[in-house]
């Protein structure tokens, strides 16, 4: 297995967790049962919150390397050499076997540029850690693990923990795996839906989360202020309004800035304001990559945002 390249001057960011054929088409409405309806167009591409997240680090100028599993397939190959073509290389724990790559059928409306996905997922995969993670972990300067193929995950986060890389965990939802995560986390970047068990709102949860000893804890609400908790301290971000017409994978991108501004110099919130530029304009263009082709953003100097 091929490592990072540790004499390159770009960041080197790892990338732990899912991989999937997305076939997404533009509607004007969802349709209704036993209804057929045409879209206004469609895209293939590879999706998944860890491949995103890589894809978008490595369009920021990092040198992504995701590590997922896929198999020999033809749809394996389809999402190998998208994000091929984007930058990401894969290491891919199913390498010679043949096993059922998740496809993900995802309709975005074109009045609110709303998404919703129906995927296999891959939290019960029982995928190995492919030989030679460690010096794979070794070589990052950041890893990012989503809680998809689980044992991989918690071998990349040990390895991790052992270096005292910084460990960003991608907490969308609450998976069994993540018990096993949290001990590891530097950094747990949530949805506003994500809970801790025994948790009710947010605050509750980001609390939990720093008393069993993550670091820092981000919570993104949309297009509402980024909540953060952090050594003791808290406060919120503003989001940079913009007009939306396309949400797919904006949490991802979102993901994928952080963990890229996580090896930048600057302050919490700036990453956070950085980061969420980054999702805003996922968010104002129509399709998963052609956004790509404008970054990185201009003015992400600009005032962090912070209250």
């Amino acid at each position: 297995m091929n490592v990072p390249d540790s004499e390159s001057t770009s960041p080197v960011g790892v990338f732990v967790g899912l991989a999937t054929l997305d076939i997404i088409h533009r509607v004007s409405a969802a349709p209704a049962p036993n209804q057929k309806i045409t879209s206004s167009a469609q895209f293939v591409a590879a999706g998944g919150p860890a491949a995103n997240a890589a894809v978008t680090f490595a369009a920021l100028g990092g040198t992504a390397v995701l590590v997922t599993a896929l198999g020999d397939d033809p749809v394996a190959a389809l999402v190998k050499a998208d994000l091929a073509e984007f930058g990401v290389r894969v290491i891919d724990a199913a390498e010679g076997s043949i096993r059922s790559v998740p496809v993900s059928a995802v309709t975005v409306i074109e009045s609110t540029g709303d998404r919703s996905v129906v995927s296999a997922d891959a939290v019960n995969s029982d995928a190995s850690p492919p030989e030679g993670l460690e010096a794979v972990v070794a070589g990052a300067d950041v890893v990012l693990v989503d809680g998809h193929h689980p044992l991989i995950a918690c071998a990349a986060a040990e390895h991790a923990a052992a270096r005292v890389t910084t460990l960003v965990v991608d907490a969308g939802r609450w998976k069994p795996v993540m018990s096993e995560l949290i001990p590891h986390a530097t950094d747990m970047v949530c949805s506003a839906d994500f809970r801790a068990p025994g948790t009710s709102d947010t605050a509750d949860s980001a609390a939990a989360l720093v008393g069993s000893g993550v670091r820092t804890v981000v919570t993104t609400h949309g297009g509402e202020p980024v909540e953060w908790w952090s050594e003791g301290s808290s406060g919120s971000v503003e989001v940079k309004p913009v007009a939306v017409v396309d949400t797919l994978g904006a949490g991802d991108a979102f993901h994928g800035a952080y963990a890229y501004y996580s090896t930048q110099p600057g302050s919490l919130s700036e990453r956070i304001d950085r980061s969420a530029r980054v999702a805003a304009l996922r968010c104002s263009v129509i399709g998963p990559r052609v956004w790509l082709h404008e970054l990185p953003i201009r003015g992400l100097e600009s005032d962090n945002g912070e209250h």
